[in-house]
């Protein structure tokens, strides 16, 4: 297993694997949802998005930002062949070693608030909600936001 910086010629997997890994919140929330209808060429450019392989084959991807006094998770995504395997903790120890290297005190997500098994998984590897909020893009929908020190390790 290996994780490394997407490459270019990455896009139109990282593409299928974030659709299908989203795929069952699309009708819970009557609308894919944000990381799916995601322009990743740009992300992948400035190298904000991870590749995690296993045996030859694409299992995740991690999309995360630098920002000044925070990393942001922008997604974590699993192919469903690999789901329930380790594989999300995984990226997420990933984003907490990036932010290490980068020396940020904190890590930050947001999800949908109706994406209750994300939200039960991220508080389980100690994330703490920190506010609730409108979705900006997508009227009706409510944002819950995350976030975790990053001298916090953990292997939920």
């Amino acid at each position: 297993m290996t994780i490394r910086r997407a490459l270019a010629g990455d896009i139109q997997t990282v593409v299928s694997l974030t659709a299908a890994a989203y795929a069952p919140y699309s009708a819970i929330l009557d609308a894919p949802p944000i990381p799916v209808t995601e322009d990743y060429a740009p992300r992948i450019a400035r190298g904000e998005v991870w590749v995690l392989e296993s045996g030859g084959q694409l299992a995740g991807v991690l999309t995360l930002e630098r920002h000044a006094d925070h990393a942001m998770i922008f997604s974590v995504a699993v192919s469903p062949a690999f789901q329930g395997k380790g594989f999300g903790i995984k990226l997420l120890n990933h984003a907490d070693q990036q932010a290490r290297l980068w020396g940020l005190p904190e890590i930050r997500l947001y999800t949908n608030a109706k994406m209750e098994r994300n939200i039960a998984l991220y508080l389980a590897y100690g994330y703490r909600e920190t506010g609730r909020r409108p979705n900006p893009y997508r009227p009706g929908w409510v944002l819950v936001d995350m976030a975790k020190p990053v001298d916090e390790t953990t292997t939920a």
